[in-house]
Parts: C-alpha cells; sequence; structure tokens
C-alpha cells in the first residue's frame, strides 16, 4: 500500500503597503521655512562678528583702519600675534591666571552649591523655606552693590593682587544654589528611598546617586561659572595690582593705546581669549543640551 504525500504549500506574507508620505500642508511648510529663515538669521548674527574679528586679527593696523569691513585682510598679516608672543607684554602669563582662576572658582561653586541645593531640596530642617528664599533674593540685587564690601573683606584677609581675591568672593553662587536646586527637586525621591532603605545615608546617597544623575546639570553649572569668571573685566581692575597678576581680560585692556588703537592686536587678543570658551563649549554643549530638556522650575 502505498501513500502519496501532498507537498504543503508555504504560504508567504503579502508585503505591507508602504504608507504614502503625509504631504505637509501649506501653511505648516510656510511656517516651517520662516522658523528656519529666522534662525539662519540668528546664526549670522552671531557668527559674523566672530569672522569679522577673526580676519581682522590678521591685517595691518593700517588695513585695519583703512578697511575696517573687508572681507579679507589685504595683505595678510601675522604680526598681531607675533607682537602678544613676543613677551612685551605678559599676555601667556593673563592667560594662565584666567584659566587658573576660572577652574578654580568653578570647582568650589560646584562642590558648595551642590550640597547646599542637595539640603534644601531633599533635606528637612526648620526655616529652610526662608532660606531659600534669602538666597533667590539676592538674585535681584545687582551685583555691583557688593563691589565695596568683598573690596572691603578681601582687603581684611590680605588677600589684594592674589588669586584667591578673585575667586572665592565670586564662589558664593545663589544662581548655583538654585539652578541645581530646581533640578534636585525634579529626580525621582524613589531612587533615594531605595538606598536608604538597603543602609545608605544621606552623604553617600548625594555622592553615588544624585550626583551621577545630576551630571547634565553640573556640567551646564560649570559652563556659566567658567564664563562669568573668565568674562569678569571690573572686579579683576580693582583687586589686583601687579601688571603681571592681572587676568586676561583686564590686561587685554592695556593694549590699547591712550591716543591710538591697534586693532589688530586688540582683535588678536580676543581671538585668544574666545579660544578656551569655544573648547569648554564644545565638549559640554551635549549635556547642557540634555540639562535644558530634563530639567524644570519646580520648586
Amino acid at each position: 500500500m502505498t501513500t502519496t504525500t501532498t507537498p504543503v504549500r508555504e504560504e508567504t506574507a503579502a508585503p505591507r503597503p508602504v504608507p504614502a508620505r503625509r504631504r505637509q500642508s501649506p501653511q505648516r511648510a510656510l511656517r516651517k521655512s520662516v522658523l528656519y529663515a529666522v534662525l539662519i538669521v540668528l546664526a549670522l548674527i552671531v557668527i559674523l562678528p566672530l569672522v569679522w574679528i577673526l580676519l581682522t586679527s590678521f591685517k595691518t593696523d593700517g588695513d585695519a583702519i583703512r578697511n575696517p569691513y573687508a572681507a579679507f585682510p589685504n595683505p595678510f598679516s601675522t604680526d598681531a600675534y607675533a607682537t602678544l608672543s613676543s613677551g612685551q607684554q605678559p599676555v601667556f602669563r593673563w592667560f594662565l591666571n584666567s584659566l587658573a582662576a576660572a577652574a578654580l572658582q568653578t570647582v568650589i561653586i560646584l562642590v558648595t552649591a551642590s550640597m547646599a541645593a542637595y539640603a534644601l531640596a531633599r533635606l528637612e530642617f526648620w526655616g529652610k523655606r526662608i532660606v531659600f528664599g534669602l538666597i533667590v533674593a539676592t538674585l535681584l540685587v545687582p551685583p555691583v552693590i557688593f563691589l565695596i564690601p568683598n573690596y572691603l573683606i578681601v582687603q581684611n584677609l590680605g588677600w589684594l593682587d592674589t588669586i584667591w581675591a578673585i575667586t572665592i568672593p565670586g564662589a558664593a553662587s545663589a544662581f548655583g544654589v538654585f539652578f541645581l536646586r530646581q533640578f534636585f527637586v525634579g529626580l525621582p525621591a524613589e531612587i533615594e528611598e531605595a538606598a536608604r532603605i538597603d543602609g545608605a545615608g544621606d552623604f553617600r546617597i548625594f555622592l553615588q546617586i544624585v550626583l551621577p544623575l545630576a551630571r547634565p546639570a553640573l556640567a551646564t553649572l560649570a559652563v556659566l561659572s567658567f564664563l562669568a569668571n573668565w568674562n569678569d573685566f571690573l572686579w579683576p581692575v580693582y583687586v589686583l595690582l601687579s601688571p603681571e597678576n592681572l587676568t586676561l581680560q583686564p590686561g587685554l585692556s592695556q593694549l590699547q593705546g591712550a591716543y591710538s588703537t591697534h586693532y589688530a592686536i586688540v582683535m588678536a587678543g580676543a581671538v585668544i581669549a574666545s579660544v578656551p570658551v569655544l573648547i569648554l563649549f564644545f565638549f559640554a554643549q551635549k549635556q547642557i543640551v540634555e540639562s535644558v530638556a530634563t530639567s524644570g522650575v519646580k520648586g
């Protein structure tokens, strides 16, 4: 007896139809075009002055005065950078002073502001809201009002003409406390409660759980703090007395003469001053964007 087997027909699934791309309405396409046009204009407003500074730094003094708006230097010259590096002015020393002061103040702000912000966000103690309100209220006071009191304090401590004079007074960052406190409030408290059940203390939770989660906010605050110290001009003029102890911003102002201005040299100094800022933003931009996207103003 022979058995015949019928071949099983394999059914192949029919390919799914590809959905047609949804066409944009004319109004939406117009809004997007206008948005892109506005963004391009804003980008040009920001970029063109930087390009003009860079091109002017490669001009001669005569060319910078005769053709201030010329697209390209004529002739192309590196005399301005040669003058800055010749040692006639301690530009490199000013650069190192600014770098050390900005970095030191940034580290102090990150340490003190993060600890104060975590205490105001998570710990319970009497007068917490009053303390936070006073800290926020100081943001409404113009910084120039603190100029004379801070100067007297620095003078009595013997810090005039030292790096401590341009780092310690500005390290009490009310904005840093406010900014990080708002970020800590937005973090889920369940993670900290689970760690506390496992036996972790407040300080260990702060170091091993909260700070890693707050990395974007810390990076943003670090960039803002660095820029604030790096671009500061008025305070170093008052507390730094020796020419070699100046920071870059007041030091570059000395490149401008009383009766004449060497525009190429001034612009070359501005290019040198912008390099650390651009490098810092290049490496921290991802963290900054993430901080803006995840942090809120809660409280």
